[in-house]
């Protein structure tokens, strides 16, 4: 009996390869536009800090017209959908929010927080007649072993001071210093959206604190590998699966408005998905002359 379901299984798997050919013809891709951003708020939550006097106020007249430059170019790609990171429990605070912008539409798009999600986000939504945006972020799940040790003090500590002065600092790769305050923000969304600077920084991540083990316990011989897991490649991919959950339909649009570190996996995905088509920001977005 075991057999005969095996060998109906094979003959299932040989057909579907044998007749894969005459498959009805793949659906329009989903065109994709990933923008990478800086952080318009400068949360200082990432481990490279932005110093008081290499920060912008996005509120100011000359950037609130240099955003609206920006979003008119947007525009062009017309999407469908809006994708941005906010957290996706919070959908509905999200729309809510929306909602309210579109209300009680300030005269002025500098009383927004000073986020991207909003002045960039909301503005373009709004001028698109979007009824709301999509949030996507989440976190990674981490391993139990992993827990374990970020949950002992002693440990943590060894694990801290190994992340920062780990002997691999010289190896990282450095996209250099932002240009929005010396040249605009449009120059420096393009700067950092280099496709060369995105793949490389993908290094920086499997490098330094990659590396860190727990020699004393064999369940934590790949700490550094498991940590990473969780914290970046895993909360990226629930970020991927997210925006597979957004509903659309073949020939739909979206843009991905996101910190550009996430690109370095972000953008492989949609590369590699037969779903997706990612277009180039420079298609829809330069300097202005």
């Amino acid at each position: 009996m075991i057999f005969k379901v095996i060998l109906a299984f094979s003959l299932l798997l040989i057909s579907s390869v044998s007749f894969g050919k005459t498959s009805p013809q793949q659906a329009e891709p989903i065109r994709v536009v990933t923008l990478g951003t800086f952080h318009f708020n400068f949360p200082n939550l990432d481990v490279v800090k932005v110093k008081d006097d290499s920060k912008i106020d996005v509120l100011s007249n000359k950037y609130q017209r240099q955003l609206e430059v920006i979003a008119q170019q947007l525009k062009t790609f017309n999407p469908t959908h809006i994708v941005v990171e906010h957290k996706a429990e919070k959908q509905n605070e999200l729309s809510d929010s929306y909602k309210n912008y579109l209300s009680n539409k300030p005269t002025q798009t500098d009383q927004l927080p000073r986020s991207e999600v909003y002045q960039l986000g909301f503005r373009l939504a709004e001028k698109l007649g979007h009824k709301t945006l999509f949030a996507v972020d989440t976190w990674g799940k981490r391993y139990p072993q992993v827990d374990k040790v970020l949950n002992d003090e002693v440990k943590v500590a060894e694990f801290g001071k190994y992340y920062k002065n780990n002997p691999d600092n010289a190896m990282r790769y450095d996209t250099g210093n932002p240009v929005y305050k010396s040249q605009s923000i449009t120059a420096e969304l393009l700067r950092i959206n280099n496709e060369k600077h995105i793949k490389k920084s993908l290094g920086n991540y499997l490098i330094g604190h990659f590396k860190f083990e727990n020699e004393e316990n064999e369940e934590n011989e790949y700490f550094g590998a498991d940590f990473e897991t969780g914290r970046w490649f895993n909360r990226n991919l629930r970020i991927f699966r997210n925006i597979q959950r957004v509903p659309t339909q073949p020939g739909d649009r979206i843009l991905v408005i996101f910190g550009s570190g996430h690109m370095n996996l972000l953008n492989l995905f949609f590369d590699a998905s037969p779903e997706y088509k990612r277009e180039p920001l420079e298609k829809y977005l330069s300097i202005s002359k």
